[in-house]
């Protein structure tokens, strides 16, 4: 079995939840800008299909980002990471206020979806200093700050947006993420202590795609990165055209549009704080994630069916419900079984999958509403989702078996 990475003195218990504090700050940041990016891309005149590449690029520069900064953190500790990758997407925010056409806008936005591929320090940083039975308590808190810093995000980027205004009128919500994302470091720099020392020994760290055919391979976090595929190409493929299909089905406008998504923030939060951990801790981390999963599919299958807008929202409320429920408990399960001398690269190349979820999923559902039906893109989703069911039972499974002969190990006398 592997043994225990290298570490620092171990940060005091509270370490990570003021790791996940100072994350809000950068939610919060990422939030601002989120639903202004339509809005921004067309202040430049772009056709659709360069304000759609302005969307995709973050995407793919997370896609790069995160195995590549989840393998540097393994080697040379969290905090230096997270204090330069944040610094540096702070930045990105800065040139965007400046940006002098939709191309600089491009790269602009890909250089940023590079460094904000950290989400794989921040879960490496919590496997660090959390126990295996409480790490789904911390992760869920995690995604709850997330929630929450894009229910609050949108409303300060509306309210100080002027879009009347053209290009300069998006500068303060641009400058007031920058500012976000620099005292998210500055934060982290004065009051996160490194969560494990730099290993600088000879430990085989394979590059990025031979380490994701290890992965892939693995009987635990091969199932459960398709999982992450599986889940990530259905939601956000719905998500990119849900506005579209309340439209067509409702005449519903950005405010009805932005007054749904925030029930279904509000829902993923409250379920993230108060609901994820003990139910993984009592049922079991394999059983949740499949009953979250169960939860998405009904969901998504009887969206179709759904005849008023008050029923749109409770289904996608309860869909988030289902997410939330399930989703921190695949970061937890790949923690906890994944080599610790690389929990960074292999967190990553998870959340990389997702990514790349994010990048296909739109796409294809964009081609079923237009092409198939408007629902397409809920019968796509819950067909996608279906597999994920098996895959969370089969990984639980091969996980208990590792946890008992890791036990084994343990307790046999050298």
């Amino acid at each position: 079995m592997s043994t225990s990475p290298p570490r620092e003195a171990t940060p005091p218990p509270w370490a990570a939840l003021s790791l996940i504090g100072i994350i809000f700050l950068n939610m919060l940041g990422f939030g601002i800008i989120v639903p202004l990016l339509p809005f921004y891309a067309k202040s430049f005149d772009a056709p659709a299909w360069q304000i759609a590449l302005i969307f995709s690029a973050f995407s793919v520069g997370t896609f790069f980002g995160e195995p590549f900064w989840g393998r540097l953190s393994d080697k040379y500790g969290r905090k230096p990471l997270l204090i330069m990758t944040i610094a540096a997407n702070g930045l990105c925010y800065l040139a965007l206020a400046f940006a002098p056409n939709a191309w600089a806008a491009f790269f602009i936005r890909l250089l940023g979806g590079l460094f904000s591929g950290n989400g794989s320090i921040i879960q490496g940083y919590i496997a660090d200093v959390t126990t295996p039975e409480r790490r789904t308590r911390s992760m869920s808190w995690m995604g709850a700050a997330w929630n929450v810093g894009l229910i609050v995000g949108p409303f300060l980027g509306g309210v100080f947006a002027k879009p009347s205004l053209g290009h300069v009128g998006f500068q303060l919500p641009l400058f007031m993420s920058a500012a976000l994302f620099g005292s998210s470091a500055l934060a982290i720099a004065l009051f996160i202590r490194e969560s494990r020392q730099r290993d600088l020994s000879n430990t085989h760290r394979p590059n990025r795609w031979a380490a994701t055919g290890e992965a892939v391979r693995h009987p635990i976090i091969g199932r459960l990165m398709l999982v992450t595929f599986l889940v990530g190409f259905a939601f956000t493929g719905v998500e990119s055209i849900f506005g579209l299909w309340a439209q067509a089905r409702y005449g519903w406008g950005p405010r009805e549009i932005g007054w749904a998504f925030m029930f279904v923030g509000v829902a993923s939060a409250i379920t993230q704080l108060g609901l994820t951990a003990p139910l993984s801790e009592k049922f079991g981390q394999a059983t949740m994630l499949a009953i979250g999963m169960a939860i998405t599919v009904i969901c998504l299958a009887l969206q179709p069916f759904s005849t008023s807008g008050a029923m749109t929202i409770a289904l996608m409320s309860l869909s988030a419900v289902g997410q939330s429920v399930a989703w921190p408990n695949v970061s937890a399960l790949i923690s906890e079984t994944a080599d610790p001398h690389r929990q960074g690269q292999i967190l990553g190349l998870n959340n990389a999958t997702g990514a790349l979820a994010r990048v296909v999923g739109p796409l294809c559902a964009s081609v079923s509403f237009d092409q198939i039906t408007i629902h397409g893109p809920f019968i796509q989703g819950a067909l996608a989702v279906t597999p994920a069911i098996l895959l969370a039972v089969a990984a639980g499974r091969r996980a208990q078996v590792w946890r008992q002969a890791d036990a084994a190990s343990v307790d046999r006398p050298s």
